[in-house]
């Protein structure tokens, strides 16, 4: 089983360097590690001051670098899901269903990145995949859409034999769950599946990580926590922090007294918030980090944990339990305020509003018959009873 991290923060704080450097360390390991950005601004180009095609470019023996063009990626490798998505349009009565109308579409360019690391993946060639992504609020929008696109796909395309119950460990699990075979499926169905296929591995807390790149100051701080809160809104393992850009203690020089309580202040905020997470830190350097050489620095600096790489244990995540009224559905929800949440049941669906961002957990097959009766915040957890009606 490979390995698949993502690494996301504000612009400007350094995560593409971060995610650079584990890509080097996975290197200097002897594992076969593919360096994939997902950011249009093509970073790495620029931290390793070369040129990357569109499509792979071997580095090293044991590392690859690849900078994804959705529009090359969907030319080239996903003209079938093109079609099932040309269908899709047709089915819909919504005007004519060629590429250009597709690309239109708000999130596609960031699905067919998704697609193509699902692809990389399924293909075993790589041990360890390294995604570096764009700024925040664009790596929200990434990985939220493929839940959003097969939610929209089950409520307007008869897909609904295929249920959406599946993303849920509970309905594979315990409620036994049967996939259709493939062949019976139309275009359609087939992009159906393969947007849940897609949405399992980026979920899949053996295999994916998401880790949070940041630096001590106000703004980036609590841009940091509510992206630390939205990932776990869409039940993504996030079990790692990177605190950039720490002044040394001991500096010698009053000017920087005062800064220096300020990122204890604000270092003690993040050491606080991300309790079920690893915090890693990395001093300021009075260099630019450009280069293999400054890739090094933070390799022999800060990665040099023997476990970077390990599964980290992190039970927090989109759980159900049968309780003695019926079931409990918790959510991990840190830095979350009660007076943000708004939360109501719709038809089949628990519909969860935090903000400007809005999650539609589709209720288990089971549960139809069961309504929520109460919700609870209990330690930064959400949690809501499910009890069967009369």
């Amino acid at each position: 089983m490979g390995r698949i991290l993502i690494f996301t923060g504000k612009g400007g704080v350094g995560k593409t360097t971060v995610a650079a450097a584990h890509a080097r360390r996975s290197e200097k390991e002897g594992k076969k590690t593919l360096l994939v950005s997902t950011d249009m601004a093509h970073n790495l180009s620029d931290l390793f001051d070369q040129s990357f095609g569109k499509e792979v470019t071997a580095m090293s023996k044991y590392l690859d670098v690849l900078e994804i063009d959705p529009n090359y990626v969907m030319e080239k490798d996903f003209k079938n899901i093109m079609r099932a998505f040309q269908n899709m349009i047709s089915s819909a009565n919504v005007g004519s269903s060629n590429q250009e109308d597709i690309t239109m579409l708000p999130g596609m360019e960031e699905l067919f990145s998704l697609l193509k690391i699902l692809d990389i993946y399924e293909s075993g060639i790589y041990e360890r995949i390294i995604v570096d992504c764009a700024p925040t609020g664009e790596t929200l929008s990434l990985l939220k859409f493929p839940e959003l696109m097969s939610w929209y796909m089950e409520k307007f395309f008869p897909v609904g034999k295929i249920a959406m119950r599946v993303l849920s460990p509970i309905s594979k699990k315990v409620f036994k769950v049967e996939l259709p075979d493939k062949t019976a499926m139309n275009d359609i169905e087939k992009l159906y599946m393969k947007l849940i296929q897609l949405q399992e591995l980026m979920k899949d807390r053996e295999v994916t990580s998401v880790r949070l790149v940041t630096i001590p100051e106000k703004m980036v701080v609590e841009e940091t926590k509510r992206n630390y809160m939205y990932m776990n809104l869409y039940n993504y393992n996030v079990d790692g922090i990177f605190i950039n850009r720490i002044l040394p203690a001991d500096i010698d020089n009053p000017f920087f007294d005062e800064w220096l309580n300020i990122q204890k202040g604000y270092v003690e905020e993040l050491e606080n918030v991300f309790v079920q997470s690893q915090v890693y830190y990395i001093r300021w350097y009075d260099t630019d980090l450009c280069g293999m050489e400054a890739i090094d620095k933070i390799c022999d600096d800060v990665l040099t944990q023997p476990d970077l790489f390990d599964v980290k244990e992190n039970l927090r995540g989109e759980t159900y339990e049968i309780t003695e009224d019926g079931y409990l559905l918790s959510l991990y929800l840190p830095c979350m305020r009660k007076e943000e949440l708004d939360l109501h049941q719709s038809g089949t669906d628990v519909i969860l509003k935090i903000g400007n961002f809005k999650r539609s957990i589709p209720i288990p097959n089971t549960l139809r018959d069961y309504s929520i009766t109460s919700a609870k915040i209990e330690e930064q957890v959400l949690k809501i009873q499910f009890v069967k009606g009369n």
